[in-house]
């Protein structure tokens, strides 16, 4: 694989997060390993980065909140900075031009959350034809309550995605085999 070819897309993995009543610290530390680990050996394979932000008018992901910035300890020298205000990074950006522009097919997906932004940009990536990889073990997300009262885990959930993506969106591949794909 030509490095050219290959982009890694680092989807909100920014403040904002941690100001919202559904964050759950806990979940953090292993996410910052993982997703640090992911940043770095894509950046020693020439892999182009891509960080993504979400924003919204008004509340925690408004630019005017400071909240807007790569989650600290996080470290990312990024190729192209994009801002997105819907769940996929291709709606209403100029994502898909400037990969198309680079040579870029082949995307790996990671950040924050794994069901949400993640999940859907996946899942548009493969619709325009991307080749996709999803490292679940650098997504992030928290529990969930369902409409009943009953809830999922956030590992139950980061299951559910894998099930619905492999074999149909993107290929799974754990934090070693995505570093390890990087040399391809």
């Amino acid at each position: 694989m030509s490095y050219n070819s290959h982009a890694l897309l680092i989807i909100d993995v920014q403040e904002s997060f941690r100001h919202r009543d559904y964050y759950q610290e806990h979940y953090l530390p292993d996410f910052i390993d993982n997703i640090q680990k992911l940043i770095t050996a894509a950046k020693q394979e020439g892999i182009k980065l891509v960080q993504i932000f979400h924003t919204e008018p008004e509340g925690v992901f408004s630019k005017s909140s400071g909240f807007v910035k790569t989650l600290s300890p996080i470290t990312i020298t990024p190729d192209l900075v994009i801002e997105k205000t819907r769940h996929s990074a291709f709606a209403g950006t100029a994502l898909d031009i400037w990969l198309k522009e680079n040579g870029i097919n082949e995307l790996t997906i990671c950040g924050i959350r794994t069901e949400q932004c993640c999940e859907t940009t996946t899942r548009h990536a493969s619709d325009i034809g991307y080749k996709v990889n999803y490292v679940t073990d650098a997504t992030l997300t928290f529990d969930m309550q369902h409409p009943d009262d009953s809830s999922l885990s956030a590992d139950q959930i980061k299951h559910r995605t894998e099930t619905v993506l492999s074999k149909r969106f993107a290929t799974i591949r754990s934090l070693d085999d995505a570093i390890s794909h990087f040399g391809d």
